[in-house]
């Protein structure tokens, strides 16, 4: 099958991986140095919609993946689709679920979605009359999309308020923080639970789970993910087995009664409380990042019946074979991220770090300089690792880290430490 995956970080690099590694003649745009091993890649920016989908038509794909969500809060699969193009994503009206969280949170309240209690802000004004509500304990998210890090976890009432000032006022995340949720903040342990939709039925894929803080320990500011863990340590077959039935299921149902036809990724991050309610955090309209990375290295079948399915509204029957090994992705970033991330560093040790057994790195910002591989965005490498326990996959995943270097180079020294 032809197909082209539109984006170009680690997330892309693991679907043409996965893809490539089945017999599929992947292209992608505009991909990286990383995809280029595995993929014809393009040089047409993700927002770039006419172009990509004249692009599409040009290459005769028979199916389009589109991997970032800001393309598809833009429109683009609405636009593939119009030119006959069968595409894995939603269209912009359910993009939605993530591109405001304003309107998520509206759309859980409305078809009775257990989540946690909250307030939309456009002022200051409605940010205190928020607070005196709900108190300093609460998490203050700018509303449009943010790369991920438009979420900040307070505990008082002056860092609440200094939070939605920054996004309102400031204009720390642009147009994307133009309105706030203040929500209540919950206690437990997160989850992400991943679904694919064609639209009438779902099914959920191996669970993960996330490091979104910067620090280990779960310190500093959030990122769009430093690590991942798959299977998901405190993700029973139960709680599982409970998101679906509690939180899956009804929005997949209260997508279609809003008139939505929602073909692509349910992305339910939750929080999982002591009495096992777990309460909705937050949707993705895509695959999490680095959370693909993960799963699809440990996914076993060939993924293109599954995405096509999705694409045309019928998903084959059962459910896809999973490896049942661990995986572990330790994610290398530059300096200064995620505040303000440098680029042109040179990369070294990549080769030797790759030439483990069960290991694999999927670039997330990297580009070719000259004859050399530097940075190039924040969030760099995605170093993936196999193991037959969390415990095997975690020590080699940090074997690997530990032989890649660049000036400035960090990352978490716990991923999956939790367990």
């Amino acid at each position: 099958m032809r197909i082209l995956v539109v984006g170009g970080g680690g997330r892309e690099h693991a679907l043409a991986f996965a893809l490539a590694r089945h017999g599929h003649e992947v292209h992608a745009a505009p991909g990286n140095p990383g995809i280029e091993a595995v993929a014809t890649c393009h040089p047409v920016r993700v927002e770039e919609r006419a172009k990509l989908v004249d692009l599409a038509a040009e290459l005769r794909v028979e199916l389009v993946v589109v991997g970032p969500e800001a393309p598809l809060a833009a429109g683009l699969a609405d636009a593939v689709t119009g030119r006959g193009i069968p595409v894995f994503g939603p269209t912009a009206r359910g993009a939605r679920i993530e591109a405001s969280k304003a309107w998520a949170k509206t759309f859980f309240a409305r078809h009775g979605l257990p989540t946690a209690e909250f307030a939309t802000c456009l002022s200051m004004a409605d940010v205190d009359a928020a607070l005196e509500r709900l108190g300093g304990a609460v998490v203050v998210k700018a509303d449009g999309l943010a790369a991920g890090k438009g979420v900040v976890v307070c505990s008082t009432v002056v860092e609440a308020r200094a939070a939605a000032e920054a996004m309102l006022i400031g204009r720390m995340f642009g147009d994307a923080g133009r309105t706030v949720v203040v929500e209540r903040r919950l206690t437990g342990r997160e989850a992400s639970v991943m679904a694919l939709s064609d639209g009438r039925r779902f099914i959920v894929l191996p669970t993960a789970e996330d490091h979104k803080a910067l620090l280990d320990g779960d310190r500093g500011p959030n990122t769009g993910g430093m690590g991942v863990v798959s299977p998901a340590p405190g993700a029973s077959g139960e709680m599982v087995a409970r998101v679906e039935r509690d939180v899956l299921a009804p929005t997949l149902a209260g997508l279609a009664a809003d008139g939505i036809d929602y073909r692509g990724v349910l992305y339910a991050g939750v929080m999982v409380g002591a009495d096992g309610v777990p309460n909705v955090l937050e949707y993705n309209c895509r695959f999490g990042d680095p959370e693909t990375e993960a799963i699809f290295l440990r996914w076993e079948d060939d993924p293109a019946p599954w995405l096509m399915g999705v694409a045309r509204g019928a998903l084959p029957a059962g459910a896809p074979r999973i490896s049942p090994r661990a995986a572990v992705c330790v994610v290398m970033a530059s300096a200064g991220y995620p505040e303000k991330p440098r680029s042109g560093d040179r990369i070294t040790g990549l080769e030797e770090a790759a030439a483990l057994p069960d290991v694999q790195v999927f670039h997330a910002g990297t580009r070719r300089e000259g004859g050399a591989l530097v940075t190039a965005g924040g969030r760099v490498l995605a170093v993936c690792a196999l193991g037959d326990d969390l415990a095997a996959a975690r020590t080699r995943a940090y074997e690997a880290a530990d032989l890649i270097t660049w000036n400035g180079a960090h990352y978490r020294r716990d991923i999956g430490g939790r367990a």
